[in-house]
């Protein structure tokens, strides 16, 4: 039981600070817990993809070998099936009405298989792989939607440059994936500072992202509005 806490603790952490960063318009908790499990749900055909892809990894060798895991088999599977789950969510929904709204569903669905992941490697690892993955795994998969739904909101909004921003929402989340994946993969010791540099990147590249979309909420005025005349004095 302490384990699964372990596990699922800072998915809902990190849920709870996006859901907070979401101050001008909240998004309904039905459809946030909807996206939660659309991202769990996507460990199935995830599995069976990594699981097809990974075959071919013996037709590779030392660095090429972690590359076609790192970006192909993790990666490109994870990410694809997270931006599927993201697109049918809520591209068409009347609830995605601003950019911001695009990060939080991107983060709540790669929070769903965040979860699920964690689950699986805290129960086989322990509480070592626990406490590791709380600080990085999880929320390096988050960062990951942070980047995905930074784009994948432009693109709802920017008619004109829809396709490139929504081929960008695909395509930069795998290629930080890969990295990330790429580094641990390789097995060369001295990479472990460049992992916790990298790591320590994505903190700042994502809370970026989600103070400059915060920022240009639609509702920020009407928002500030309100509190100064609750705040006005009788």
């Amino acid at each position: 039981m302490n384990l699964l806490i372990l596990s699922l603790a800072p998915v809902f952490i990190i849920a709870g600070y996006i859901y907070f960063r979401d101050k001008y318009e909240k998004e309904p908790i039905h459809l946030l817990l909807f996206a939660l499990l659309a991202g769990a749900i996507t460990v199935v055909p995830i599995l069976f993809v990594e699981r097809f892809l990974d075959a071919f990894t013996e037709s590779f060798s030392g660095l090429f070998s972690a590359a076609w895991n790192a970006f192909v088999v993790a990666a490109f599977s994870e990410e694809l099936f997270k931006y599927i789950a993201l697109y049918l969510l809520i591209w068409k929904s009347p609830e995605f009405n601003e950019k911001f709204d695009g990060i939080v569903y991107a983060v709540f669905v790669s929070l769903g298989f965040a979860g699920v992941e964690n689950v699986m490697y805290v129960m086989q690892g322990g509480i070592e792989t626990g406490l590791m993955r709380t600080f990085t795994a999880v929320p390096a998969h988050a960062i990951f939607g942070i980047t995905m739904g930074f784009y994948f909101g432009l693109a709802k909004f920017y008619e004109k440059e829809r396709n490139a921003l929504k081929l960008k929402a695909l395509v930069y989340p795998i290629i930080l994936h890969g990295i990330y994946d790429f580094i641990l993969m390789t097995g060369i010791q001295w990479l472990t500072g460049v992992f916790f540099l990298f790591v320590i990147f994505l903190y700042v590249f994502g809370l970026k992202r989600v103070k400059r979309l915060s920022d240009q909420s639609i509702y920020k005025t009407d928002f500030n509005l309100l509190n100064q005349k609750f705040s006005k004095p009788d």
